[in-house]
């Protein structure tokens, strides 16, 4: 492994220590917000991974809009990055949220497979993030379809093909 290779891939110490100040920062926005709601900790695929949770009666509801959610991501790796000083692709569920959205995607594609069925050459997806298209790439490849990203910044979506 290459020395960029070796700084591109945080340890399982350092997703740890990552999923700790996330955790701490979203527990205290939540204490400010006065919301209830349990922490998961995860590392996984080189990512730190935090969940919150609640019971079928808790208000932490209000905070899984996926919008509300990629807007508390990146509050949440802004704060990481300050406390660690290391750039952070940390993943926040609230909610249910990500497991709601990959249901959303599945559909997407679903549509998309069923435009090629009907005859279309290609059938693009609105833009959405870099993991959210990961997401989207392993659903296509999984339905034996071919994919690859197109566009620039905030523009950058899917694309879907029959492939050969």
């Amino acid at each position: 492994m290459s020395e960029t290779e070796a700084k591109a891939a945080p340890s399982l110490k350092d997703l740890e220590n990552e999923g700790d100040v996330a955790a701490d920062y979203i527990e205290e926005l939540l204490d400010i917000a006065d919301l209830d709601g349990d922490l998961d900790i995860d590392a996984r695929n080189g990512r730190a991974y935090v969940s919150v949770t609640a019971s079928e009666q808790g208000n932490v509801r209000v905070l899984s809009r996926p919008e509300t959610v990629a807007a508390l991501q990146e509050l949440t790796r802004l704060a990481v990055q300050n406390k660690t000083g290391q750039f952070s692709r940390l993943i926040l569920d609230v909610g249910g949220s990500r497991q709601t959205r990959e249901q959303e995607l599945a559909a997407l594609v679903d549509a998309a497979a069923a435009r090629l069925e009907n005859g279309a050459s290609a059938a693009a997806l609105p833009p959405m993030s870099s993991y959210e298209r990961k997401l989207v790439h392993d659903l296509v490849s999984e339905r034996g379809l071919v994919s690859h990203s197109d566009g620039e910044g905030k523009d950058r979506h899917t694309v879907i093909t029959a492939g050969k």
